[in-house]
């Protein structure tokens, strides 16, 4: 059964940190291209970063300078540490494990940027 739990969202500041993790199970995670998504209420969801098996990175225009995507395969784990966290930061915030068609998505972790 292929699992992914993302853990690491809450509150922060704006200016704050946050670093996220998604823990995967099932899966052959050092073939799996990875990714962050993000989703606010009553948007559509976005890319947020990618990190290919071979560690190519792709961001989303917003995450370029502020955040970082790595994978350590050895925990089959991947991280996404946003620095700079602004208000419009907030929404649920999903990893993905992409092999080309296969595709699969964690449930969420909330991340919440307020004062």
């Amino acid at each position: 059964q292929v699992q992914l739990v993302e853990s690491g969202g809450g509150l922060v500041q704006p200016g704050g940190s946050l670093k996220l993790s998604c823990r995967t199970s099932g899966i052959l995670f050092d073939i799996y291209t990875m990714a962050w998504y993000r989703q606010a209420p009553g948007k559509q969801r976005e890319l947020v970063a990618t990190i290919s098996r071979g560690g190519n990175r792709n961001f989303g225009e917003f995450a370029r300078d502020r955040f970082a995507i790595s994978r350590a395969n050895a925990l089959d784990t991947v991280y996404l540490q946003m620095n700079s966290l602004k208000p419009e930061d907030a929404a649920v915030y999903y990893c993905n494990a992409n092999l080309g068609l296969e595709n699969h998505w964690g449930r969420g972790t909330q991340v919440t940027v307020s004062s």
